[in-house]
């Protein structure tokens, strides 16, 4: 034994053995059981497969589809929430905008309501706005509500399908009046 508690095969200590089969009966992963038993899961991996223990590969499977589901929909709804942003400075450029200022040699305060946002704010809002739709459609592009090439490329697929089954029926015909005349 060495003194991380492993063998001179990387295999955890017998005396462990009998808390990783236990585990592994729960239905527990090998990432499950090497948090639960502190261990790495490469020791995990090779104690079991040493046990002749295998791990459920479908259920990892779902587990990760899963995940990747997950982090679907949260890109979704960030992307969501990017177009909200994107209105909303947007819809600031033709709003009230309060300027103010602080200081001179009077350390005093001032302040303008504008009708608008200078031209220069406009500019510095739209590219605000233009850079959170961007991102937006990184994270969730834009379906396209007509695909002419994959409808071409649907219709070529059937063509050629409905040809090849044609070319079928006539090579069985053509086999059907050989045998008959064959048989006569």
């Amino acid at each position: 034994m060495t003194s991380r508690g492993l063998n001179h095969h990387g295999l955890m200590g017998e005396d462990r053995w009998d808390e990783l089969r236990e585990l592994h009966s729960q239905g527990l992963g090998r990432n499950a059981i090497s948090r639960e038993m502190g261990i790495t899961n490469s020791v995990v991996s090779r104690t079991a497969a040493y046990l002749g223990l295998k791990f459920d590969r479908s259920k990892m499977r779902a587990a990760t589809a899963a995940r990747i589901a997950d982090l679907e929909e949260r890109r979704s709804l960030l992307a969501e929430d990017l177009v909200g942003d994107a209105e909303k400075l947007r819809s600031q450029m033709w709003e009230p905008q309060l300027y103010w200022d602080w200081g001179g040699k009077d350390h005093d305060y001032d302040e303008k309501l504008a009708d608008q946002p200078t031209p220069a704010d406009k500019r510095a809002l739209m590219g605000a706005a233009g850079l959170a739709i961007d991102r937006s459609l990184k994270l969730a592009p834009a379906e396209t509500s007509s695909d002419v090439e994959g409808a071409k490329s649907m219709l070529g697929s059937l063509g050629a399908a409905l040809t090849a089954f044609s070319r079928g029926l006539d090579e069985q015909g053509e086999d059907g009046a050989a045998d008959a005349e064959g048989e006569a």
